[in-house]
């Protein structure tokens, strides 16, 4: 139940004339996967996209330490529980999956760790194994900063979301790197966010992130490619 919530909150970031896609019209569009395993389901964003996912008609396994950390009206298909450093449990959630969420996080504890890039290797490997090719990640937008500009207490969370991102981009699958700004818990759901491969914005709902993270699920659109998220909410 390890989840991702280190998320950029900076009032200052630049927008940088990049191109942005709204999330309402995709060529790409393609049947959704039935299968699907969330890893970090009992975090802000897993909690969410485990509730979106149900309600979508997805057959979802989760991988999780402690299952009380479930919340208690969203009940998954599977519920195995384990570790993601432990790779014969993470082999046990990725099998039979169509498709696959990384919600790694370490909550609070910004401290120096690999759990997050080791964890993710586990997962690529057996993926690999078991013939799995669709993966979202979620890390932070810091990765679209300068490291020397990151805000030193998150440096260390922020370099293993480094070392996590490589492991992606060397592994060969149809992974999608999702860089939230600041994860808001607090604005709603509008499904009609920015998507940008550059800094663009402050702030991303919590409900509109986990939308994203199952619509890249039936896209091919965003494959290979590390994305950022925003929303003007004050306009919604």
């Amino acid at each position: 139940d390890h989840t991702c919530n280190i998320s950029c909150n900076s009032s200052n970031i630049e927008e940088k004339g990049t191109r942005h896609r709204r999330c309402n019209r995709d060529p790409n569009m393609s049947s959704a996967p039935k299968n699907i395993v969330i890893f970090g389901a009992t975090g802000m964003t897993g909690r969410v996209a485990l509730a979106q996912a149900i309600q979508t008609g997805y057959q979802v396994t989760v991988l999780v330490r402690n299952p009380a950390g479930l919340p208690p009206d969203s009940k998954p298909a599977k519920i195995i529980v384990g570790n993601v450093l432990n790779k014969a449990d993470v082999n046990k959630a990725v099998q039979g999956q169509d498709a696959v969420i990384i919600l790694l996080g370490t909550r609070n504890d910004l401290s120096p760790t690999t759990m997050m890039s080791e964890g993710t290797k586990n997962i690529v490997e057996a993926m690999k194994v078991n013939g799995v090719k669709k993966v979202a990640a979620c890390m932070s937008s810091f990765l679209l900063w300068e490291v020397g500009k990151v805000p030193p207490r998150l440096v260390p969370v922020t370099e293993d979301h480094i070392r996590m991102h490589q492991v992606l981009k060397e592994s060969g699958l149809n992974y999608i790197a999702v860089l939230p700004p600041h994860i808001g818990a607090e604005q709603p759901l509008t499904t009609d966010y920015k998507v940008s491969e550059s800094r663009c914005g402050n702030v991303i709902s919590v409900h509109d992130l986990a939308h994203f993270f199952l619509r890249c699920l039936t896209t091919s659109e965003y494959d290979s490619k590390s994305v950022t998220l925003s929303q003007d909410y004050a306009k919604v």
